[in-house]
C-alpha cells in the first residue's frame, strides 16, 4: 500500500503534467491568431540585380508612373520586361492620367482608370484597351479599381460614392460588371457592398478578396465575397491584417500588404463554404524609411511584383517620389527593377498572350 507522501507526490506530478498540457495547449491555440513572425535574417533593403534571373521570365509588368509627357508632368501606364528592360509608355496623354492598371488574363488587353477633366469637372473612369495602348474603351464614369474576370470578357468595377472626386480609396459604393461584349452593366445581388478597394477576382470565378475601410460593419479589415452571392466573409480571424489582397493564378494562395513594412503571403482554400485560410507569413520587410505595397502575383506563382520606396501616398494617384517596383520569389529574395523613382506604382502582371477562343 502507497504511503501517504508517496500518493502525495504521484498528485502533485499528476498536476503538474496537466498544468503543462493546458499552457501548452493556451500557447498554440494563441498562435494560431499572433502576429506573423518576423522573417528570420530578414534584408531590409533590395537584393542585387543579380539575386533573381528575371530575364528569363516571359511575362511582363504594367505600372503607373509619373513622368514627362510632351512637356507636362503627368501619370501614365508603363510595360516593361520581368527584369524592368524594354520600357514602354502606353499612353502617352499629357492632359489624361491613367491608373491602376490590370491585365487581362488572355495578355491581350488592360483594364484602368483614367481621371479627366480639370477643377470641379475632374472625374475618375474606367476605361480598357489593347496591350499595346489602341482601342481605348469607356466602361463607366465616375468609376474606380476594376479588375477582371478569369474569362477576360468581363470587368468588374467600383462605383465612386460621391460625384466629387477624390483619390480616397474607399469612396466606393456598390460593385458592378460589365460585358465586354454587349456592353452591358450588371449590378452584384449584395447591395450592401460600400467602401470596398483593391478588389480581385478569383481564377475560379467564384470569389472576391477586397480591403473594406469604414464600412459593412467593419472598422478596416481583408473580406472574401461570393462573386455571384450575398455571403462576406472577415479573414481578419486567420491573421490576414492589412490591405490590397491578391489571389495566385491557382487561386490557391494570397498576398496582401501586413503593414507599410511587411507584405505577407498565405494559402487560402476556396473550396469549402467558408474560405480557410492557413500558413500566414510575411515573405518581405522593409525598413521604416520605406514602405512596401501594392503585391502582384506573377502568372505561374512564382515572384510578386510590388511598389517600394520613401513614406508617401500609396494610394491610386497618390504622390510618391522615389518610389519603384521590385520582384520577389516567394522565399523573400527581392531585387528593384526600375530605378527613375518616377512614383512607380501599382505593378500587374501580363500574361504571355493566348489566342482567342
Amino acid at each position: 500500500m502507497a504511503s501517504a507522501s508517496n500518493r502525495w507526490h504521484h498528485a502533485s506530478c499528476v498536476h503538474i503534467l496537466l498544468s503543462l498540457v493546458l499552457v501548452m495547449a493556451s500557447t498554440t491555440a494563441l498562435a494560431d491568431h499572433a502576429e506573423p513572425a518576423a522573417l528570420p535574417g530578414a534584408r531590409l533593403q533590395p537584393y542585387p540585380a543579380s539575386a533573381l534571373d528575371l530575364a528569363s521570365i516571359p511575362f511582363k509588368i504594367v505600372y503607373e508612373t509619373f513622368r514627362q509627357t510632351d512637356g507636362k508632368e503627368n501619370w501614365e501606364l508603363c510595360l516593361v520586361d520581368a527584369d524592368g528592360s524594354n520600357p514602354v509608355n502606353l499612353t502617352r496623354t499629357a492632359d489624361v492620367n491613367e491608373l491602376y492598371p490590370h491585365a487581362s488574363p488572355d495578355g491581350a488587353k488592360v483594364c484602368f482608370v483614367a481621371d479627366e477633366g480639370t477643377g470641379r469637372d475632374k472625374m475618375r473612369n474606367v476605361y480598357y484597351m489593347n496591350l499595346d495602348g489602341t482601342g481605348r474603351v469607356k466602361v463607366a464614369e465616375n468609376a474606380r479599381q476594376p479588375c477582371w474576370g478569369p474569362d477576360s470578357r468581363t470587368i468588374a468595377y467600383l462605383k465612386a460614392e460621391y460625384r466629387r472626386y477624390t483619390i480616397t480609396d474607399y469612396a466606393t459604393r456598390e460593385l458592378m460588371y460589365y460585358d465586354l461584349k454587349t456592353g452591358e452593366h450588371k449590378p452584384h445581388p449584395n447591395k450592401d457592398l460600400h467602401h470596398l478597394y483593391n478588389i480581385c477576382w478569383s481564377p475560379d470565378g467564384q470569389w472576391f478578396a477586397a480591403t473594406v475601410h469604414g464600412g459593412m460593419g467593419h472598422d478596416h479589415a481583408i473580406l472574401a465575397l461570393q462573386a455571384h452571392g450575398m455571403a462576406v466573409y472577415d479573414l481578419t480571424k486567420f491573421g490576414v491584417t492589412g490591405c490590397r489582397p491578391d489571389f495566385s493564378p491557382d487561386g490557391r494562395k494570397i498576398t496582401w500588404g501586413l503593414t507599410d513594412w511587411d507584405l505577407g503571403v498565405a494559402d487560402i482554400d476556396l473550396s469549402a463554404p467558408e474560405p480557410v485560410v492557413t500558413n500566414v507569413r510575411p515573405f518581405i520587410k522593409c525598413d521604416k524609411e520605406h514602405e512596401t505595397y501594392h503585391t502582384d502575383f506573377s502568372p505561374d506563382g512564382q515572384y510578386i511584383a510590388f511598389g517600394y520606396g520613401p513614406k508617401a501616398n500609396e494610394m491610386v494617384g497618390g504622390q510618391a517620389p522615389g518610389w519603384n517596383i521590385c520582384v520577389s520569389d516567394l522565399a523573400g529574395r527581392w531585387v528593384q527593377i526600375t530605378t527613375d523613382g518616377c512614383q512607380n506604382k501599382e505593378p500587374d502582371w501580363v500574361p504571355a498572350p493566348t489566342k482567342a477562343k
